[in-house]
Parts: C-alpha cells; sequence; structure tokens
C-alpha cells in the first residue's frame, strides 16, 4: 500500500463503474498483459486439469484471451463460452474468434445468466478482484459446473511487487497503482485471498500457485512496460481520486524513466505475484 499521504481520496462504489475501461489503448494494453501472462495462465489451466473436449465458461472474458489459450486446451472436439457485461470488448472478441469454430460469447452477468447444459469448468482471470462481494459472485458461476467439473480462477496480489536496489521510480508507480484501485473499490490483493474466496463460497479447499514476472538490467523492459502501460490507464482516475496528477506520471517518459534508474543500478524488478486456485465441485 502507498505510505504517506497522496493527497483527496474519494471512494467509489466498485460496481460504478470498472476501473480500466475498454478503450482502443487499454484493449491494446491487454494484448501485451496476455503475451506475458498466457503461460502463467496456461500453466495453472493444465494444473487444474483443463483439457482437450471439456466444455469451459470463461467469466469475464474481455477480448477474450483466456477464452481463446483455453480453446487451444480443449481442442477442436471441446467448447469455450465466453461471457462479459462490456458489449465493446465483446465485438473485438468476436471478431478476433474467426479462426476458432469452438469459441463463442455472450453478453450478460454469468453469475445470473442460464445456460443449455452444465460445463466441465469455469475460468476466469483478473474478475474476481473487481466484485463487490467475490465469493458470491464465484458461488454463482461455479453453480454452472457439473458435479466433478473444475473452476479455475488466476488473480494477482500486488504485494509483492518490489526492487532491488531501489528503483524509485517503478516503486512509486506500483503504488500509484495500487492506491488507485483500492480507491476504485477493486482488491489488489485478491490473489493471496482466493484459498478463503472459494472457501466461504462452499467450495472444497483448492489447490494454489504462485508465479510471478522478474527482470533484471537490460532485460527488464517487458517487465517495466507491463507496468508503467498499466499507470498510463489509470493517470485519469489517478487525478480523479487525489493519487497523483497527470504531471508527476507522465506517461511519455514513465518507462523511459525506469528503465533509465534500472541501468544506473543494475536493478531487478519484480512484478506482482500470479496467484492460480482451483478445486473441483
Amino acid at each position: 500500500m502507498v505510505n504517506g499521504p497522496v493527497g483527496n481520496r474519494a471512494q467509489v462504489d466498485p460496481v460504478e463503474r470498472y476501473v480500466l475501461g475498454h478503450s482502443a489503448r487499454e484493449l491494446k494494453r491487454l494484448a501485451v498483459q496476455a503475451r506475458l501472462v498466457d503461460p502463467i495462465t496456461r500453466r495453472f489451466l493444465c494444473a487444474a486439469g483443463i483439457t482437450s473436449g471439456m466444455r469451459v465458461l470463461d467469466v469475464g472474458s474481455g477480448a477474450g484471451d483466456v477464452a481463446f489459450l483455453t480453446a487451444d486446451l480443449v481442442g477442436e472436439t471441446g467448447e469455450v463460452i465466453g461471457v462479459d457485461r462490456s458489449a465493446a470488448a465483446l465485438a473485438i472478441a468476436r471478431e478476433r474468434a474467426s479462426s476458432f469454430h469452438n469459441v463463442s460469447f455472450r453478453e450478460g452477468d454469468p453469475a445470473n445468466m442460464s445456460f443449455e447444459k452444465p460445463f466441465d469448468a469455469v475460468v476466469g482471470r483478473y474478475v474476481l478482484m473487481f466484485q463487490r462481494d467475490p465469493a458470491t459472485m464465484l458461488r454463482g458461476v461455479a453453480a454452472h459446473v457439473r458435479p466433478g467439473g473444475v473452476v479455475v480462477f488466476h488473480e494477482p496480489d500486488w504485494d509483492s511487487s518490489r526492487s532491488f536496489p531501489p528503483v524509485p521510480t517503478y516503486d512509486r508507480c506500483c503504488r500509484w497503482i495500487v492506491e488507485t484501485l483500492r480507491l476504485s473499490g477493486a482488491d489488489s490483493r485478491m490473489g493471496i485471498k482466493l484459498h478463503s474466496t472459494f472457501v466461504t463460497a462452499g467450495l472444497p479447499t483448492p489447490s494454489l500457485r504462485l508465479e510471478s514476472i522478474i527482470g533484471g538490467g537490460d532485460g527488464s523492459s517487458d517487465q517495466v512496460t507491463f507496468k508503467t502501460d498499466l499507470a498510463c490507464t489509470l493517470v485519469s482516475d489517478m487525478e480523479r481520486l487525489g493519487v497523483a496528477t497527470a504531471l508527476e506520471v507522465d506517461a511519455e517518459t514513465l518507462a523511459e524513466r525506469v528503465l533509465r534508474e534500472i541501468a544506473a543500478c543494475d536493478g531487478v524488478v519484480v512484478g506482482r505475484s500470479e496467484i492460480g486456485a482451483w478445486s473441483r465441485v
């Protein structure tokens, strides 16, 4: 969390608005995120038992990255249905789905929708962190899974983000992001809370796994842009909530400044924890 004062802050109801939005810039950022995070999500899904021939519900599908990843795992004999509340994001997902015959998308709240038949699995990435009551949402989507099926979620824990030796602008950038998410109603520590959320939702004790993205010196560019792009997406909310000004963030030079500081100390930057949880119902 942020240490010390960061200005006047005004919290908003987490269900009023999805803080990251679905702008063209944000959808582009999600494509970069997918490139870096998809391999981690794939390992979680495989460990959970997502395999060929399964019928899978992807909740909070957005532009479809997890749906397409899952479609590759279930193969031609499987099926993936992605659900999201954003028509704009789903329009992009449907355009991208032209080469996938086993993927379709529907608009709505997956916890309150009905489907033709049960699923073998429900999956989601970075979804529960934006819910006012994640356990209730999890219970609702788990109801779509057949007995013996699996529920898999991948969520972050930003508490692990750090640098060594200290890279001040990187650390400041992470604090800005965490504080903006918090004040917007999102839970930046949802990953570490997956165990308790599964149990509260009435699901069996989940298996857990943790990975992270780390980079040092000249090899830290991807990790840095992963963070700074998110900060740039959030800059208007940072100003609105009193976390940081656009001048402080200086989106055009943020990544360059961080990389310059890393080069000066040959530093290492560690990203948030990527935590996967799954259980059979």
